[in-house]
């Protein structure tokens, strides 16, 4: 018995069992419910940018204020260079913290329980932290960052430059893993355990609702933790200006 709660796929999956089209809606439920997230921050960005004003109306000021208050975040962490930046992280919180929160939703599901979902976001920022790192620090510049930087005796002994290689290059393997672990794990918690709740019946329904209120903390919590760790590993890389 699955300890998932039901949502529209796996409700029309099980009465299409035994079909090819039941096997590619198990196989694309997460992609599925991703696309969905994703149809519905598009059309709410194409009303909200549609008819753009100088005096912003009440729906156009609200995104106003949350993109700035993501460009504040970045560039709180990065300094001006980090605006650049904004859009990325500012895409990435957008969508995993309305995922989060679509797990809620009664009959949705949160694609963010699934790693294959969350691996995938982690890998994006480790692939273009890498990109920005070479692209601001040149090859050699971002070999030289990665030996950590060794100079004068450091930088004879040659032993040291290359297990410092190799431990940054371990080390920056391992983020992505850690980064789409821990959103994972935290939002399929928590859905497990709303489920857990939901199956006590009526007898359930007031830690449901305190369970529910607790996931809307967590999954918010989560979205902030995976772009701050993201932005992070943007500053290790980049060139500071001291």
């Amino acid at each position: 018995m699955s300890t998932e709660l039901p949502n529209i796929v796996t409700i029309l999956e099980s009465k299409l069992e035994g079909t090819v089209f039941a096997h590619y809606l198990r196989l694309w439920e997460n992609v599925i419910f991703s696309l969905i997230i994703i149809s519905i921050l598009s059309i709410a960005s194409y009303f909200v940018c549609r008819k753009q004003r100088l005096v912003p109306n009440r729906l156009q000021n609200i995104f106003e204020m949350f993109v700035g208050g993501i460009d504040d975040f970045v560039c709180g962490i990065l300094g001006a260079q980090g605006r650049k930046y904004t859009p990325f992280i500012g895409t990435l919180f957008i969508y995993i913290i309305f995922m989060n929160f679509f797990g809620l939703v009664p009959f949705m599901k949160s694609s963010t329980t699934s790693w294959s979902t969350t691996l995938a976001l982690a890998l994006c920022v480790f692939i273009y932290v890498q990109y920005s790192a070479i692209k601001e620090n040149g090859i050699i510049g971002y070999i030289d960052h990665m030996m950590g930087k060794p100079r004068g005796f450091l930088a004879f002994t040659v032993a040291i430059p290359l297990l410092l290689l190799f431990l940054h290059i371990v080390g920056e393997l391992i983020k992505p893993i850690s980064l789409s672990l821990r959103l994972r794990s935290n939002i399929w918690g928590d859905d497990i355990l709303l489920s857990i709740m939901a199956g006590f019946g009526l007898k359930g329904i007031p830690m449901l609702f305190f369970n529910t209120f607790l996931a809307i903390i967590a999954g918010t919590v989560q979205a902030v933790v995976f772009c701050l760790l993201s932005t992070i590993y943007f500053a290790l890389v980049l060139a500071h200006e001291d």
